[in-house]
């Protein structure tokens, strides 16, 4: 996909939001598991505590769950818009946090704005303390069928109003007329909150920069995309990322 500068990615509203939804990521064949290596120990988290529920914001952007020094690191560039993001939340999520709780994997997640829905759902994924991102994502992700209706049902007169409008006022408006407020704030963000990080232009300006950097250096053309210890992959299925972490000690 070509590099958006925020304003392309504030304007970039689709009037057939289903069909903008499916269309801004896609599967890519995976090669075959890497060959097996020595099985890693686990790793007891701190007194008292998880590694699910330790999560640190990175430098890049990111918000890592589990052991930051964890042996294997797996990093995804995720869409919140993105419906194969949505399924391999919806495939992997219980399983692969159990293999974060080992302490032998951390799992970064770094949102990807692939379009103009991604702007006002980050913003209020990460609306709230850097700990609830990762389950706000996998929340929202599992909604994001409700959010594709919404926006069906609002119309082609008002996705276009929402297109002539400038940021900040169309990220509250696309929120509003795909439900995205009503998501967060059924999950204990007020009102005022979730208008706030909507207005929050300075937020929304390092989203795009994030993007716009992720792209020019791993040259993401999709979602999901993964990184394993530093390697961009081609696979982006659960069953093979699975097999990739198990092949390197996770088992």
């Amino acid at each position: 996909m070509n590099r958006l500068p925020l304003r392309r990615l504030a304007f970039a509203l689709a009037l057939a939001p289903l069909a903008l939804g499916l269309a801004a990521c896609g599967k890519k064949e995976g090669a075959d598991a890497a060959t097996k290596s020595e099985a890693i120990a686990k790793v007891a988290p701190p007194a008292g505590k998880a590694w699910t529920d330790i999560v640190t914001k990175t430098p890049d952007g990111g918000y890592l769950m589990g052991n930051p020094n964890a042996a294997i690191k797996l990093v995804e560039f995720g869409a919140l818009s993105c419906s194969h993001c949505a399924e391999f939340s919806h495939e992997s999520t219980a399983e692969l946090r159990d293999i974060v709780a080992s302490g032998r994997v951390s799992y970064e997640l770094r949102l990807f704005m692939l379009n103009g829905l991604d702007m006002p759902a980050a913003l209020l994924v990460t609306c709230g303390a850097p700990e609830a991102v990762p389950g706000l994502a996998e929340q929202f992700w599992a909604w994001q069928p409700n959010m594709f209706q919404n926006l069906q049902g609002a119309g082609d007169a008002r996705m276009q109003a929402i297109q002539a409008e400038k940021p900040p006022q169309s990220f509250i408006s696309l929120a509003k007329a795909g439900g995205m407020d009503q998501f967060i704030t059924s999950r204990g963000i007020t009102t005022k909150q979730a208008t706030d990080c909507l207005s929050d232009t300075k937020k929304a300006t390092d989203l795009a920069n994030q993007t716009q950097a992720a792209s020019a250096k791993y040259e993401i053309t999709g979602t999901p995309t993964f990184m394993l210890d530093g390697d961009k992959l081609t696979q982006n299925t659960w069953p093979e990322i699975k097999a990739l972490l198990e092949n390197r000690g996770a088992r």
